[in-house]
């Protein structure tokens, strides 16, 4: 016998469709006065107001354009578009976790499709 569920399905966000997501649950929440904040739900909604910096349109644009680089997979792209590296530093930490490593013009690539956003 386990005590875990089963995952059904899983998804990438970023964390600016998160904020709308959790916007609409505080909404919710707060039409109804007999229901309150549990603490985790109060701290997801803090967190995404401090951390998302572009709109949800623009964070699902970004994803598609750096998922048609060769080097960006679909996880790493939500890292980039949540993080918004700004030099290849910042980026190579990304890839820190990867058996590859990416040249010198691939982070500039990747870093100028991340420009036209942040």
């Amino acid at each position: 016998m386990t005590i875990f569920k089963e995952k059904l399905d899983e998804e990438y966000l970023t964390v600016s469709e998160a904020k709308e997501l959790l916007a609409d649950v505080e909404a919710e929440r707060a039409a109804d006065e007999d229901r309150e904040l549990r603490y985790e739900l109060a701290r997801a909604i803090e967190h995404v107001n401090r951390f998302a910096v572009l709109d949800a349109e623009e964070s699902v644009e970004l994803v598609q354009d750096l998922q048609e680089l060769e080097k960006v997979n679909e996880a790493t792209a939500y890292k980039i578009a949540d993080l918004l590296p700004r030099d290849r530093t910042e980026l190579r930490a990304i890839y820190a976790q990867e058996r590859y490593a990416l040249d010198g013009d691939e982070l500039d690539e990747i870093l100028n499709v991340v420009a036209k956003y942040a």
